[in-house]
């Protein structure tokens, strides 16, 4: 196997009943969770622009057939795209949000997508931009809740009277989405 290969490969962790861990490049017998898909997981700031910018052109057809597919504007997606990975398809948080779109384990499993489903660009997609648009119609189009629901989860929101909540993050969050959304539609027109 070529060094190359071998970073492209999708590792599985098992820990079994005495806590002994076990990688491998196939599941075999037992819980495997699959840990990583062409390479290490990496943060999102671990990715360069220059990757950002050709992602972009790589998952652009992509994001705008989910986002059209669901009624929303190709541009909001991109700025969610944006934000979350930065078109890192790789992209991992330290909260276990993964892929284009960051999704979390529930969100990933309410929308029907697998552990390994999650990592492929076409799921993580579908199901974040379907996760999006069910927000959107929960906070009745307000743009900035739902934004700050997709990041802080909908019943944060929703304990905070519908407002968007004291978080840091999360102002920084729907400021910035918000910021590329705007970007894109001037940049579109």
């Amino acid at each position: 196997m070529s060094l190359m290969q071998a970073a492209n490969a999708e590792i599985y962790q098992y820990v079994d009943a005495r806590g002994h861990t076990y990688f491998t490049d196939h599941p075999l017998k037992g819980n495997y969770k699959l840990k990583s898909v062409t390479g290490r997981p990496r943060s999102v700031a671990s990715f360069d622009a220059e990757n950002s910018a050709q992602n972009r052109k790589l998952y652009s057809t992509m994001i705008t057939a989910a986002a059209r597919n669901l009624n929303l504007r190709p541009e909001l997606l991109h700025a969610v795209v944006r934000a979350e990975s930065s078109y890192d398809p790789r992209a991992i948080s330290r909260s276990g949000a993964v892929g284009l779109m960051q999704l979390m384990p529930g969100t990933a499993q309410r929308y029907g997508v697998s552990e390994r489903g999650r990592w492929d660009p076409e799921q993580n997609l579908k199901a974040g931009a379907s996760y999006l648009r069910d927000l959107l119609k929960v906070f009745k189009s307000d743009l900035r809740l739902a934004l700050a629901a997709y990041n802080a989860g909908e019943n944060a929101v929703k304990k905070y009277g519908n407002r968007i909540p004291p978080y840091p993050e999360t102002q920084r969050y729907v400021r910035k989405v918000l910021a590329f959304y705007n970007q894109s539609l001037v940049s579109s027109s």
